[in-house]
């Protein structure tokens, strides 16, 4: 028996799109933004990492994140930090994280603001 992986339908994202019309969602970035990959001087937000931020209407965060490579030495950690970053926001009833390989992050996911302070512009 073969097995396949499912196939992508044409013009289906890469990535779910975030629920940037919740009230919690600005703040949410934030907290986001707080968080830094101890080997790179620039957030996780704006190097990209954090690929979807969901919020229902019970105020319950979800968010899928990658890191910039599978064997990164804080994969088991930073989940944890994004969660503790986001909590305490009010508002938030409950906050996941989770981590994902798929779509591989690339630096071409970086925001111009990573770019320029990594030297890369």
């Amino acid at each position: 028996m073969e097995t396949r992986t499912p196939e992508r339908l044409e013009g289906t994202p890469l990535i779910r799109p975030s629920t940037t019309d919740h009230p919690l969602y600005d703040g949410v970035v934030e907290a986001c933004r707080s968080v830094y990959d101890p080997e790179i001087p620039v957030n996780i937000y704006d190097l990209g990492l954090v690929y979807t931020v969901d919020i229902n209407h019970e105020n319950e965060v979800r968010i899928t994140m990658t890191l910039t490579a599978p064997g990164c030495p804080v994969a088991g950690e930073m989940p944890g930090w994004v969660a503790d970053a986001v909590e305490p926001l009010p508002g938030v009833k409950q906050v996941d994280v989770e981590l994902t390989w798929d779509p591989p992050w690339g630096m071409e996911m970086m925001s111009d603001e990573a770019r320029l302070e990594l030297g890369f512009m």
